[in-house]
Parts: structure tokens; sequence; C-alpha cells
């Protein structure tokens, strides 16, 4: 007997039978189900624990408040795309769960932005403890990580619609992210009392060792790019797909895996790290694999499971590379 398959939604959970889908489901859509939010924003950070423990300066705690920070902030940011779709392109359906339930009256856009509010809040809380070990560096990681998670699809500077999502992701999930973390465990263990003299001391490594995991989260964004390109189209977004088409998405995203396992011989002989830093080529079949379902979807529908395994993709190799830091 052939196991059956549960159809999913546009972000990889469960299709929720019915019109209008309760808010407790909507939560679950966009916070607890997202099996590409939560490995993406750990991706980085679990690089950055992998290093601090390779030198010596592993912190947990700093660490883990760390990362929750980031990632409220990051959830933030997936409630204001969802809050201008719904706002600026009603009844578009490239959502059509999110279009229910706000027709049903099940969701309100006045809820979404308490959703962001309350996110940033969240992240807030996080600032005294980690402004306590850090100092200043930390707010300019918060407020930059703010920023670019709110103008993702908000405001004047929306970079996504002018196709400037790609070096944003790369930078902020290969080097922001795993910078952030480094440097908080650092400061921890180190008692700083010069923070930004701490944060310019930083070792070439922890600049380098994070790119793998940027470019596995940008190939993320691309499979997005690449099934929603006619609904991004008719919102007048200019991104790759949209201007050159699909093909050239693909292309990308094959040169943005290959990149983040050619990284790895780099690092071991070009960064002094052991041959463990090579584990996460073990997870190349995994990659092989995810690139070819890619490369033969047929359909929108086929690339939709494509997201949530690109993002496990990320959340692997960025796990196989700490251990192999670690080690």
């Amino acid at each position: 007997m052939s196991e059956k398959k549960i159809p999913t939604n546009t972000f990889g959970a469960p299709v929720i039978n019915g019109p209008a889908p309760s808010l407790r489901n909507i939560w679950i859509n966009l916070l607890l189900y997202p099996t590409h939010s939560l490995p993406t924003a750990l991706a980085p950070v679990l690089v950055g624990v992998g290093l601090a423990i390779h030198d010596g300066l592993f912190a947990p705690l700093p660490a883990l408040v760390g990362f929750f920070g980031s990632w409220v902030i990051h959830v933030s940011g997936v409630f204001a795309d969802n809050h201008e779709l719904l706002r600026k392109h009603p009844g578009l359906q490239e959502h059509p769960e999110l279009d229910g339930a706000v027709a049903g009256g099940t969701l309100r856009l006045s809820t979404l932005r308490a959703t962001i509010g309350v996110c940033l809040l969240l992240a807030l809380a996080t600032a005294p403890y980690l402004y306590s070990i850090g100092g200043a560096p930390v707010l300019w990681f918060g407020a930059v990580g703010i920023a670019v998670s709110i103008s993702y699809n908000c405001g004047p500077w929306a970079y996504v619609r002018r196709d400037l999502a790609d070096p944003v992701f790369f930078l902020m999930f290969g080097l922001v992210g795993v910078l952030g973390t480094y440097y908080i465990q650092a400061a921890d263990v180190s008692g700083v009392q010069e923070p930004w003299a701490l944060l310019k001391s930083l070792p070439l490594s922890a600049y380098l060792v994070g790119l793998p995991a940027g470019a596995l989260v940008t190939a993320v964004m691309l499979i997005d790019d690449v099934r929603d390109h006619k609904f991004d189209r008719k919102k007048g977004w200019q991104t790759g797909a949209v201007r050159f088409g699909g093909g050239f998405n693909l292309a990308e995203i094959m040169a943005l895996v290959a990149f983040a396992y050619g990284m790895l011989p780099v690092f071991w002989a070009g960064l002094e790290f052991n041959a463990w830093v090579l584990l996460p080529l073990v997870s190349a079949p995994f990659a092989w694999r995810t690139i070819q379902h890619i490369r033969t979807a047929p359909s929108r529908k086929e690339l939709i499971p494509m997201t949530p395994r690109m993002a496990l993709l990320a959340f692997t190799h960025s796990v196989l590379l700490a251990i192999g830091l670690s080690l």
C-alpha cells in the first residue's frame, strides 16, 4: 500500500480544511510549523557556537539568549511580509489560507501588526542582558537585524521588490549572524572592557565560516522566488525569476549549493582547521537529490515542499560544520 501524502500549504504546513482557518492555525502556519524559518535562523548560530567551542570561548546562555532575540526578529519580518501582502494585494491568492482567514474574519491586519509588535518587544527584552555582556555592539547587531527583517517588504526601502534580497540574506545569515553569535560568547568569556576593540579583534575565521550557511539560506529564499514568480510579477516585484525566468534562479541556487560545499576544503587548507571541518560533505547526497527535485519540479505545487527541504539542508550542513569546528 502506498503511503498517503498529506497536502501542504505554502508554509510547508498541513493544509487546513475549511475556508476560514482559525487564528490558532494561522499562528501555527507562520510561527510553529515554519519548516524554513526556524532551521534557517538556527544555521548561523550553530556555526558561531561551533567556532566558539573550537576557540575555547563557548558560552551557552548568551548564545541561547542571542538566538532567541534574533529568531523573534526574524519571525517579525515573516509577519510583516504577510501583512503587506494582505494589505496591498488582497485576494491575490498567493497564500490562500491567509486570504481565507481574512475573508472569514478570523484574521485581521491589526492582529498581524500587534504580533509584529510583540515579537519586537520580545527581542528588545533580551537587550539588557546581552548589553550587560557585550556593550554597544549588541545594540548595533540588534538594530541591523530589525531594520533588515522589517524592510524586507515594508516601507520605501523594501529590498525584496528590487531584487536585493539575495546579497542581503547572504550577508545577514552568512556573516552578521555568525559574527554576532561568536562575539557575544567571546565577550562573556573575556569580560570585555572595550567592546568595539574586541569586535575588531575577532579572527578571520569568524567572518568566513558562516558563508556556507549564508549561501544555503539564500537558496531557500530563491526557491520561493521561483515558486511565486507569477505572483511577484503581478505585485510589480523585480526578482531574478521575474526578470530572467526561473532558470536564472535555478542556476543561482546550484551555484550557492556548490559554493557551500566548495568552501569546506578552503577552510581546511586556508584556515588551518583539521579534517573534521569537511564533515558536512556527508550531506552532499542529500544536497544533490534536493537540487534534482528542484530542477525537475513540474509546477508550483511540487516546489512548495522544496523550501523546507532546502532549509533542512542548510540546518544539516550547519550542524555538521559546527561539530567539525568543535572537534
